[in-house]
């Protein structure tokens, strides 16, 4: 078995365990919710056009949207409990909606023949006609079930541990196995729970207490095997440390670096992967996830909502005030390689139209091109100030360029084949070379600074032995090295893990920065 997919296999426990939590607690719930509205509902018309109205329209909410108003409405709390709530939302609908139809689908004489022989309507219900319309709701429980285990594998984001991670990080590092087994093990789970709801159903229908039972031992042993993980994970939570990244190769090639100096150090580090940017600041400052790598650039501009420019000092000198001062962070220092936005063309259009700075392309663009300049750049590029200042600095207006949204991990082979004239690339990335990508000048210095610094969270930094163990990456991993680690990931096909040891590697080498080093302390 090879280390990619041997590294898979090693992280099952936690994702599925993750997943196997979140989907049987927002289930469970669900049925909880769902099941007595139904039956309220399911003898008053209006009340039932009502609920199932608004549980209508909570569908029609886009997962990912719904999953972050959930995180907004519980104070910016991440993880769990918004998934949880999110999930509970959707799989309301299918649950209320069988139990009205299952309950509205009984005959009435069932019922009036149950009047006749003296029971209560309480009696009526349990007794009759629940037993009745228990395939009906079960079916509904069948339908929330797979939605459920589908929708969970969007947490990942949120900071949710789910088979997702798998999803997210294949698609992010271009490892299809990743993707490919995410989306299997997500299948088999919902195919599985599927299946065992499946026999309650035919119980129900057969009035079978054997099936039931087995059907339920199942989910049982569904259920035990998916939490073993974490809930030995909770007994031991005091030498755990959470480690956030956001969803692109650099990221998750650093969270194993660090992963690697905390094991050493004793400590048990858990990743939580591909956490959107502002969610896992949030969970440092809050104290959810115990350190990260972030970017000057990314504080600069989305924590401090600052739209001017400053040098690469000033900038570090006031992100870190900022950080410690008012964010309630601490600042380890800059890791002593930058990750700035950066246009890049091909070296072959960069030549032919004598282009060395983005001045030259707008001048190029104006003047020589007769049409707009496609360009492409990751999918929130073009929302953000950094694309404004940089059309207002070089003179381009909107019908100068036509703007290509995409993810980043298409966009270098889209400029490399001319499907894009020019792409917003990334300085540190891996592919700019193998591409054939030259890096245009920025005179007018419209992108701030985006120096790589580590982060920890206030609690995590009194903890004994855990700054100790971070700090010798300070100062030590330089462009060459980070842009040769992205390399091996995009282009060499290594694994986030195996390129974390070369690069750790690079750091411990007696050819390593000693200026940087210095400076990082």
């Amino acid at each position: 078995m090879n280390e990619n997919l041997q590294e898979l296999f090693a992280n099952l426990p936690a994702y599925l365990g993750g997943h196997v939590l979140l989907s049987v607690a927002a289930l469970a719930a669900a049925v909880a919710v769902g099941l007595p509205l139904g039956i309220v509902a399911g003898r008053r018309p209006r009340l039932a056009e009502v609920a199932l109205t608004v549980a209508g329209v909570i569908q029609t909410v886009p997962s990912l949207a719904l999953l972050a108003l959930m995180m907004v409405a519980l104070g910016g709390l991440i993880g769990f409990w918004p998934a949880f709530l999110a999930l509970l939302l959707y799989s309301v609908l299918p649950v209320l909606a069988n139990t009205v139809v299952g309950i509205r689908g009984v005959d009435p004489a069932m019922t009036e023949a149950a009047r006749g022989l003296g029971m209560s309507d309480r009696q009526a219900l349990w007794r009759v006609i629940l037993p009745l319309a228990a395939p009906v709701i079960l079916g509904g429980v069948r339908t929330a079930t797979v939605l459920v285990v589908g929708t969970a594998t969007l947490a990942t984001p949120i900071g949710g541990q789910s088979l997702g991670n798998y999803i997210f990080a294949g698609i992010a590092t271009l490892n299809h196995t990743a993707t490919v087994f995410g989306c299997v093990a997500a299948a088999l789970l919902a195919v599985g729970l599927d299946q065992l709801v499946r026999l309650l159903e035919v119980a129900a229908r057969r009035r079978s207490r054997r099936i039931a039972l087995a059907a339920l031992a199942g989910v049982l042993v569904v259920v035990a095997a998916g939490l073993y993980e974490p809930v030995t994970r909770w007994f031991r939570k005091h030498d755990r440390v959470v480690i956030a990244s956001a969803s692109f190769t650099e990221q998750y090639t650093l969270s194993h670096a660090m992963s690697r100096k905390l094991e050493a150090a004793g400590f048990r580090p858990e990743r939580r992967q591909g956490m959107a940017y502002g969610v896992q600041h949030l969970a440092l400052q809050r104290g959810e996830v115990d350190c990260l790598v972030t970017y000057t650039g990314d504080v600069w501009t989305l924590l401090m909502k600052r739209h001017d420019y400053a040098d690469p000092e000033t900038t570090l000198a006031e992100v870190k005030r900022f950080l410690e001062e008012d964010f309630g962070v601490v600042c380890l220092g800059r890791l002593g390689f930058e990750n700035a936005y950066a246009v890049a063309l091909p070296e072959a259009r960069a030549r032919s139209w004598d282009t060395k700075s983005i001045t030259d392309l707008a001048r190029y663009t104006r003047e020589r091109l007769g049409r707009p300049l496609r360009v492409g750049a990751d999918t929130g590029f073009f929302h953000q100030k950094e694309w404004r200042r940089l059309k207002d600095k070089y003179g381009l207006r909107d019908g100068d360029v036509e703007t290509v949204a995409m993810d980043p991990t298409l966009m270098y082979a889209a400029a490399s084949e001319g499907q894009v004239d020019a792409i917003i690339a990334f300085g540190s990335d891996g592919r700019i070379e193998p591409f054939g990508l030259r890096l245009l000048d920025d005179p007018e210095q419209v992108f701030p600074p985006y120096d790589a610094i580590l982060l920890v969270s206030r609690a995590a930094a009194d903890r004994p032995g855990l700054v100790e163990s971070l700090r010798p990456l300070v100062g030590s991993i330089d462009q060459k090295a980070m842009r040769e680690a992205n390399r091996r990931v995009d282009v060499g096909k290594e694994t986030p893990r195996q390129a974390a040891r070369w690069l750790l590697a690079q750091c411990e080498s007696p050819l390593s920065n000693p200026e940087n080093r210095q400076e990082g302390k």
